[in-house]
């Protein structure tokens, strides 16, 4: 019989400015040491979480003010994380690889690569949007 992992859930509210996606990063780290979420896993979450955040924070064209949400919920052996701002566009990958010269262009890339799932969908209230991943984590024996 599998152990069961408890339910626990962690969100922030960040401004939208490029020192967030650090804060996250770390938040989100420290949390999943707490909750005992292997290494390999915490660290794909941080770097897909810093990937979400970065594309919330370049490019939610929103006006000044509007903060960034950032939560994750590990649940059934899944951690989830999600990235909530007011922009209306949703994500869509590139249809054509980056090239090694490109700056940008590899986030969603990276998020569908290593992820179980991802997805987007409207925020309940209607105003923006949610981008979310899940990571599975190995039942414990």
């Amino acid at each position: 019989m599998n152990a069961a992992i408890p339910t626990h859930e962690w969100h922030f509210q960040y401004p939208r400015h490029p020192r967030s996606v650090g804060r996250a990063r770390s938040a989100l780290l420290a949390e999943a040491h707490a909750w005992r979420v292997p290494d390999d896993i915490a660290e794909t979450a941080v770097l897909l979480l810093s990937e979400l955040m970065t594309n919330a924070c370049q490019h939610a064209r929103v006006p000044p003010g509007r903060d960034i949400a950032a939560r994750a919920l590990l649940r059934d052996h899944t951690l989830r994380v999600e990235v909530s701002d007011a922009g209306n566009t949703f994500p869509r990958p590139r249809r054509t690889p980056a090239s090694p010269d490109d700056e940008r262009g590899r986030g969603l890339a990276l998020v569908a690569a290593l992820a179980d799932a991802w997805d987007s969908h409207p925020r309940a209230h209607g105003i923006g949007k949610t981008v979310w991943f899940e990571l599975k984590l190995l039942p414990v024996v």
